[in-house]
């Protein structure tokens, strides 16, 4: 196997990379320049640590992959990035310059699963406590009410904004604790409502509601001050109005809040892709570590050798 020093060697191996690209498969000078800077980034990092690229790892690849990442870099330039150093890979095991692809196991960044960003339980108590407060004075109007009363039902149930907004006022059933939710391609699934949800979600409809409806009848369960069914645009800005300072709460992020607490507090994945109406159980398995991290702390505490050692002062 050939062997090339650091930096020269990789300049040099590169260029005559970017030759076969040119003359022997005929790429365009812009492909072979997205390329070249591709491999120079990836050279640049394994050199920080001496390295060559013939004789890269896997765990070089992964960890420049991972870097990008951090770094905010879009997945889609990730895989392409991952797409030229495989290729260039090929080249050199093609040519026996190498035995081994470090490129073959490393996994593509369309296959990534990204755990959605949630609020903390503490930010969530805060939010739901000031606008709960807001709703519970003697002189509240109907938008404290209905405000308060959306942001409740979208962290207890983990409604889609839309869902939000699709809701009718007998859709609700406060005196069972559940709701008739209608998600995606109008699949319709019961959500049910905690405690808090329900209390909110009755005061609404006692005083704020009425306050809200305008001469004919209406069946959104929502009501703008206009008496009209509230947009999917105005629950966003409400709820980011609303968000905790040092935050940017969404309604997705509340609904991803909800799922992330359950888990975290033990609920099994089934019930949670209940809950959220995800058609697929791996649209829900982003939520796999957080369970795991459940099921270790379980072991852990009721395991006969799952116990952690205590060390007891005599």
């Amino acid at each position: 196997m050939q062997t090339w020093g650091q930096g020269t060697g990789n300049v040099a191996t590169i260029r005559e990379y970017m030759t076969y690209l040119r003359v022997e498969k005929g790429m365009r000078p812009a492909t072979c320049e997205a390329y070249q800077r591709d491999l120079e980034q990836f050279a640049e990092h394994i050199e920080k640590h001496n390295g060559v690229l013939a004789s890269a790892s896997q765990d070089d690849v992964s960890s420049f992959m991972q870097g990008l990442r951090a770094n905010g870099v879009e997945s889609r330039s990730i895989a392409r990035k991952l797409s030229a150093l495989r290729g260039f890979y090929r080249w050199l095991l093609m040519d026996k310059k190498i035995t081994h692809d470090p490129t073959v196991n490393v996994e593509s960044p369309a296959s990534w699963k990204v755990l959605p960003k949630s609020l903390a339980e503490s930010e969530m108590t805060e939010m739901l406590d000031r606008t709960g407060a807001a709703a519970k004075v003697a002189d509240a109007d109907g938008l404290a009410l209905r405000d308060h009363a959306i942001l409740e039902l979208l962290y207890a149930g983990g409604l889609r904004v839309a869902e939000i907004c699709s809701l009718h006022v007998e859709d609700l059933n406060l005196d069972s604790g559940q709701a008739l939710v209608r998600g995606k391609g109008d699949k319709e699934r019961i959500v049910p409502l905690g405690r808090t949800a329900i209390e909110a979600l009755e005061r609404y409809l006692k005083l704020g509601r009425p306050e809200l409806v305008t001469a004919g009848m209406q069946r959104a369960l929502f009501l703008s001050v206009r008496g009209k069914p509230l947009t999917r645009q105005w629950v966003w800005e409400m709820v980011r109005s609303a968000s905790p300072t040092g935050t940017k709460a969404s309604p997705h992020k509340l609904r991803h809040s909800c799922a992330t607490h359950m888990v975290e507090h033990g609920a099994d994945l089934r019930s949670v892709q209940t809950l959220l109406g995800h058609a697929d159980i791996a649209t829900t398995q982003v939520y796999t570590h957080l369970a795991l991290g459940r099921l270790k702390q379980v072991h852990r505490m009721h395991h006969p050798r799952g116990k952690r050692l205590l060390q007891v002062a005599e």
